[in-house]
């Protein structure tokens, strides 16, 4: 019986681990050292997510944003969704990034821990990258949203303007006649298909690049890295937890007029199943039938709300990739000024929604936003280590979300549904 990939990974996790710290960075087979060994696996593993993501994040904007204006769909209902999406997302990002500048969890007295993870640039270094990128002031950031020359900004990684570009192009795909939108919308879906057959071949390969990854860390640094990551770990768990126990309850008492632990309790096998799998979209009938069946939406209103969030909301992935770039930036000791900020959250924001449905959906998302503001990408490597935990309650985040979205919109629709007992009075 094969092995699940989730599975694999933490087997990875463990094995790269030991081997590192059995070997250090100075131990030798043939004359080669295992660090180096270490450093070339797991240095190309990192290479094919990067070489995935400017085509992957094209294809799969423009195909998504296309077939959501082609579906008829953009109108009052549709609206109502996605500004529900993209309010909750923003909240959940906001408060990934309050908690990260507060608790600060790649410093250590106030000194960054860039050596206990092995993180191989000086702080100087990626101080000049971020400064070049012009995160200087707002301008700036709205500058690169919108690049003279698109190819140019592909081959320089400039993945802000790449994204702009492919919203827009997947929006007056629509305004097309019949004939050439098909063509667009076929070719397109096409590269989308065979780059996520290219990821998912790419992903193949992560129990070796996880393996790779981790025991160069730990041959450089033994367990030092431990504690770090175990703050940040926390602080994203502690942001999750804000989001999913207070933001979205708080929503559904108000606004849906329910009482948020009788929904927990009634959409209950959607959010076990989400945190098993760590899949939005495999979770997807269950959530359906129980938000259907338990809480009583109409097929009309689920039908469009649940599917729809499966794609595009991403509450915890973005909360998780805020988290995860400021980490990064403090773990180098570089202190990221307010319009750079702004721009991880607009990016943390849009990218949650391009990549949403792709294998390591947060990976290549992180990468395109540590690019963005100039942070060198191999740094995720040092994230292999919780994603797997991290992936199972963000995923269940996403779930709820989507679950309090269908019910919200529902309301707001004028269905009536819930127990006499659980409907507050409408207010006069």
């Amino acid at each position: 019986m094969k092995l699940k990939l989730h599975w694999q990974i933490a087997i990875a996790i463990v094995g790269g681990g030991l081997m590192g710290w059995l070997t250090g960075d100075t131990a030798a087979i043939f004359g080669v050292l295992w660090y180096d060994i270490y450093d070339f696996f797991g240095t190309l593993f990192l290479n094919a997510l990067k070489m995935l993501i400017v085509p992957l994040i094209s294809a799969s904007i423009i195909v998504g944003v296309a077939g959501l204006g082609s579906s008829g769909n953009i109108g009052r209902l549709g609206g109502k969704t996605l500004g529900f999406y993209v309010m909750t997302t923003l909240s959940a990002v906001l408060v990934g990034l309050v908690i990260l500048n507060i608790v600060r969890p790649g410093e250590l007295d106030g000194e960054p821990v860039r050596e206990m993870l092995a993180l191989e640039l000086a702080a100087g270094e990626v101080s000049q990258q971020v400064t070049d990128k012009g995160a200087g002031d707002i301008v700036q950031v709205l500058l690169r949203a919108v690049p003279p020359n698109i190819i140019q900004a592909a081959s320089e990684g400039q993945l802000l303007g790449i994204i702009v570009f492919c919203l827009l192009f997947g929006f007056f795909m629509t305004r097309l006649e019949h004939v050439y939108a098909e063509t667009l919308m076929n070719f397109w879906t096409g590269v989308f298909q065979v780059m996520m057959r290219m990821t998912e071949w790419v992903m193949l390969f992560a129990p070796i690049g996880v393996f790779a990854l981790v025991a160069r860390v730990v041959a450089r640094t033994g367990f030092d890295a431990a504690g770090p990551l175990l703050l940040f770990a926390g602080c994203v768990l502690a942001g999750l937890a804000v989001h999913a126990f207070i933001t979205l309850p708080l929503l559904l008492r108000f606004v849906a007029r329910l009482a948020p632990l009788k929904f927990m309790q009634q959409i209950s096998p959607a959010l076990l199943t989400a945190f098993s799998t760590a899949s939005s979209s495999a979770t997807l009938p269950i959530t359906m039938d129980k938000v259907e069946k338990e809480v009583g939406v109409s097929n009309r209103v689920s039908s469009f709300v649940l599917p729809l969030g499966a794609t595009v909301n991403m509450n915890g992935t973005a909360l998780y990739e805020c988290a995860s770039v400021l980490f990064i930036a403090q773990a180098y000791g570089v202190a990221l000024d307010i319009p750079t900020q702004i721009l991880v959250v607009i990016t943390a924001l849009v990218t949650s929604i391009g990549v949403a449905g792709i294998p390591a959906a947060s990976l290549v998302a992180i990468a395109i936003i540590l690019g963005a503001v100039g942070l060198p990408v191999e740094a995720i490597a040092v994230l292999f280590v919780f994603d797997r935990v991290l992936d199972m309650a963000r995923t269940s985040v996403n779930v709820f979300g989507d679950a309090c979205c269908a019910a919200i919109v529902a309301r707001l629709e004028g269905e009536k549904f819930g127990e006499p007992d659980e409907v507050a009075e409408a207010p006069s």
